[in-house]
This record gives structure tokens, sequence and C-alpha cells, in this order.
């Protein structure tokens, strides 16, 4: 059966699904949450193996100047095998098409030779990100 790449909101079951698999984030989110956040997506790109979601990418975006790409997630059993490039690429496609130059993501530990294969740098140390942390105050 071959993989099949749409730019379709996946469900928020399968969402769930694919994104529990990662340990990600707690299992006791319910498919609520998860619908709630895939509305806020500019665009998306999911790639299917039969009725299973393998691997999806979102950007949030104001569709103009920025946009931000979160949520690259592939199923374990299907990393290193060309899923997280296609999800990438599309979302790529997606925001040049758009004219938005301003592209940027974080990524998880040890995958930054991934983005950087895809044209990603990090940030200069004169222009760094940064994170709100509720507790640090």
């Amino acid at each position: 059966m071959e993989l099949r790449c749409t730019d379709q909101t996946p469900s928020a079951a399968a969402f769930k699904t694919l994104y529990d698999s990662t340990g990600w984030g707690p299992r006791e989110r319910g498919e609520p949450f998860y619908a709630e956040a895939l509305a806020g997506s500019w665009c998306c790109c999911a790639v299917w193996h039969g009725d299973t979601l393998v691997g999806f990418g979102r950007v949030i975006s104001d569709g103009r100047l920025h946009a931000f790409v979160t949520e690259m997630i592939v199923e374990p059993a299907w990393q290193q095998r060309g899923v997280g490039r296609t999800v990438l690429q599309a979302l790529l496609a997606r925001c040049q098409a758009a004219g938005i130059t301003d592209i940027q993501l974080f990524c998880a530990e040890g995958k930054t030779g991934f983005y950087e294969r895809h044209g990603f740098v990090a940030r200069a140390p004169s222009r760094p990100g940064m994170q709100y942390v509720a507790d640090a105050t």
C-alpha cells in the first residue's frame, strides 16, 4: 500500500493517535483539545498509509508576513523513510506560494540536521528566540 499525501486537516482522533505515538504530550488530552489546536492551523500536510495517519505537520501564520512550522510529527515506525521530508517540503511550498519569507520553527532535540538540510539555520546570537515561562517571574 502506498503513502497518500493531502493538505486536508485530519480528524482530531487521528491527530491525537499520531501525537500520542511520539510521547510528546500527556495522553489524558482528549480529542476536543486536539480539534481546537488543529482549528488554529493556516495550512497542513498529512501523510496516510491506508487509514492511518503516519506523518503530519502544520503551519500557524498570518498568511502574509510570518509562518511558524509546528507539529512536525512522524510515527516512529515511519521515521527515516522520507515522510518528514514530504511534509516539510509541502509546508514550505505553501508558504512560499503565499510570498511568506519569514518561516520559523522549533525542533526536537537532535533534529537540527534534518531542518538544516531543508534550508533552516539557527538564529544568530544577536537575534535569539525566546520562550515565555509563566513561573519564571
